[in-house]
């Protein structure tokens, strides 16, 4: 099977500085690279590190907010112009940057105002989709589980998915998360058959450690092997917390045969 690996630079190799990580990358043999708020570091200068190594650059996070408890704030209302603002900034550090996508976080918001959290969240979509297809990027929307962040907007595939509808923008797809998906509980394989033409990234990681995804609930060997036969051609971030050292934990990959 074919399975094309990328590094989630959020957490693999975090005790290094970013372009270290990248290093880091390129010599543990992922040909691709991802990463979460790159913003302290020149674009220009993540471009070249990544170039020098012949990797490519899957994609970033758009900024996590302002106020303390922020988890990004699309989905929040009353903070429309900052939301817009900081996709601004993801989308220029993208484009300089050499990047193909961003999650566009949507945030936490209390359950009495999810309703409304919804709407905010689709209306900004529909506002930022133009923008992101001029520049060949593509919005990703990620459900997040309820037991790492209780309030996020939505934990559910099918709601996602649902949003991703309302926007009506082929610019917008999914980000499918095994591991946030396994901790709500909900069937992987299912939900990974139903939403396949919106699934625009995979990743993955040990249910409920999430560890190296050699562990745990999900038997990854028969997920991996469901997805790349399934005509799923795009990436798979890793984006797990190593055991130990991620160079240690990398002995996962002979699942693989990588």
């Amino acid at each position: 099977m074919t399975i094309r690996l990328s590094a989630n630079l959020g957490f693999l190799w975090a005790d290094r500085p970013l372009l270290e990580r990248v290093d880091a990358a390129a010599a543990a043999g992922f040909p691709a690279v991802e990463v979460h708020w790159p913003y302290d570091v020149p674009a220009a200068e993540l471009r070249a590190r990544v170039e020098r190594h012949r990797l490519v650059l899957l994609g970033l996070n758009t900024p996590l907010g302002n106020l303390p408890g922020d988890f990004g704030i699309g989905a929040v209302s009353g903070r429309e112009a900052e939301f817009a603002a900081g996709f601004a900034q993801a989308l220029a550090y993208a484009r300089e940057a050499g990047a193909g996508a961003i999650h566009v976080m949507a945030g936490c918001v209390p359950e009495e105002e999810r309703a409304r959290g919804r709407l905010t969240l689709i209306d900004n979509l529909r506002r930022i989709a133009p923008d992101a297809a001029s520049a060949g990027v593509t919005i990703l929307l990620e459900p997040i589980n309820r037991h790492d962040k209780p309030d996020y907007l939505y934990d559910d595939v099918d709601d996602a998915a649902a949003i991703i509808a309302a926007v009506g923008h082929p610019s917008v797809m999914l980000m499918f998360d095994v591991y946030h998906v396994g901790m709500t509980g909900g069937d992987a394989t299912a939900l990974f058959d139903r939403h396949l033409p919106l699934i625009g990234h995979v990743q993955v990681a040990a249910v409920p450690s999430r560890a190296e995804p050699d562990e745990g609930w999900l038997d990854y060997a028969a997920m991996f092997r469901h997805i790349a036969q399934s005509g799923y051609r795009g990436w798979f971030g890793c984006e797990y917390r190593p055991r130990a050292g991620t160079d240690e934990g990398l002995g996962w990959r002979a699942m693989l045969g990588a």
